[in-house]
């Protein structure tokens, strides 16, 4: 039954706009949700509460899938709205993003935690009052020594070879975030986590 709200579920891919940062590291989430879309047969391309987002049908649950327009550090401003209007509860809400401590084509879903560094993520946090949400944590590589500024290496592009791991892992993110509307965190953790 559509409507009930356990049945609704708002997928976001975190990244920057703008063609300039499209290939950036920073930007896996949006990329793994472009994948999404495309397997799921929808566009994000309807403007509200700051971000793109479309609304799919899927094994009779409804599915929002949001890239947020705010730049990533502003993130929690087009999620919370998004999810207040259509009453998706936290733990319905699956957030693809970028993770600097796994190698490119590493996943790791996680069930909750601490924004780990990540802005994005600290802004959902603080938007949502609650970091009780599923997420794919999608491996983008470490800064290649400790003095590198980190924003300049979430910002920078991927080396060819680490395009070639990353480009099946995007594909493998896609398919976690189903995994974990259809099986739980748990066993989408089992099936995903670390594989390559």
């Amino acid at each position: 039954m559509i409507g009930k709200s356990s049945d609704t579920w708002l997928i976001v891919g975190l990244g920057n706009p703008g063609r300039e940062y499209e290939k950036t590291r920073h930007n896996a989430g949006f990329r793994a949700m472009d994948i999404l879309a495309q397997k799921l047969g929808g566009k994000p391309d309807k403007l509200k509460y700051q971000g793109f987002y479309c609304q799919v049908n899927y094994r009779d649950k409804k599915l929002l899938l949001l890239k947020p327009q705010t730049f990533m550090n502003l993130s929690g401003r087009s999620v919370a709205p998004l999810a207040a209007f259509f009453k998706v509860p936290v733990r319905n809400i699956i957030v693809l993003f970028d993770d600097i401590s796994l190698p490119p084509g590493r996943l790791r879903i996680r069930p909750d935690g601490s924004a780990g560094g990540h802005n994005g993520i600290k802004s959902l946090i603080q938007e949502l009052g609650s970091q009780d949400f599923p997420r794919v944590k999608i491996g983008v590589g470490a800064k290649p020594h400790p003095d590198f500024d980190l924003a300049d290496w979430v910002l920078s592009a991927f080396t060819a070879q680490e395009e070639k791991d990353l480009q099946p892992a995007l594909e493998r993110a896609a398919d976690a975030a189903l995994a974990i509307i259809d099986h739980g965190v748990p066993e989408a953790a089992n099936r995903f986590n670390g594989s390559k």
